[in-house]
């Protein structure tokens, strides 16, 4: 292979849905950086990829990045992966991604499933593209402000939110942007208990009311029309 970084995305759910192109990557590699080895070890396994895997994640990178860098100019090649999805977007990646540009050594994508174009897909909402806003905020005052800061937005606004904090977020939405506002809710996109929920947000609240809500949620707020 070219030496260099290979970002390589992976299945948010269904490791079905992994490229041709990713399984060859993987396994033609010198190494793979994983944001949790044994979540990584699940695919790898699944696709009979022998690569050795280490980790990286948000609280080592900064100090794996020079071992990495000389491993890179002696001429290996290396993957980044994440958990699921593409590094880099609301997940560990960037910071080596940066590493590696600044010193010259090739960076070449492998892209793959994302949780917010799959949301952005299903949800509908119509737009000429759209803005990823992240995480939300934790705490009211800055969650009130962030989605103020979105409420004129001409396309729609897709973000990550936790299952303990749904039900916070569809509250301030219905003080901040107004009852009237279409929301998408997408959870456990391409797992075995998916769920896709459109509505404003007592419409969703009520979908959701008395339930323990669990795993990864994508909000889409359709823009004003």
């Amino acid at each position: 292979m070219t030496p260099g970084l290979y970002v390589v995305g992976t299945p948010i759910g269904n490791l079905n849905d992994i490229s041709a192109r990713a399984i060859e990557t993987l396994k033609q590699v010198n190494g793979i950086l994983a944001e949790d080895t044994r979540h990584t070890r699940i695919l790898l396994d699944r696709f009979e990829i022998k690569t050795p895997a280490f980790s990286c994640h948000k609280f080592n990178e900064a100090a794996r990045i020079d071992g990495i860098l000389t491993r890179l100019r002696a001429g290996e090649s290396l993957a980044l992966v994440s958990d699921a999805g593409m590094p880099g977007v609301s997940d560990p990646g960037s910071r080596m991604v940066a590493a590696c540009r600044k010193a010259g050594i090739p960076v070449i994508c492998v892209p793959g499933p994302s949780s917010v174009t799959a949301a952005i897909s299903l949800c509908g909402f119509p737009g000429a593209g759209f803005v990823f806003a992240g995480f939300t905020p934790r705490k009211s005052g800055a969650l009130r402000k962030f989605l103020q800061e979105f409420a004129t937005c001409p396309v729609p606004v897709a973000v990550f939110e936790s299952p303990f904090r749904l039900m916070k977020l569809l509250d301030e939405i219905e003080a901040t942007l107004g009852g009237g506002r279409e929301l998408f809710v997408g959870r456990e996109l391409t797992k075995k208990f998916e769920e896709t929920v459109w509505g404003g947000a007592a419409e969703l609240k009520r979908a959701f009311q008395g339930r323990t809500i669990k795993g990864e949620i994508v909000l889409v707020i359709a823009s004003l029309r």
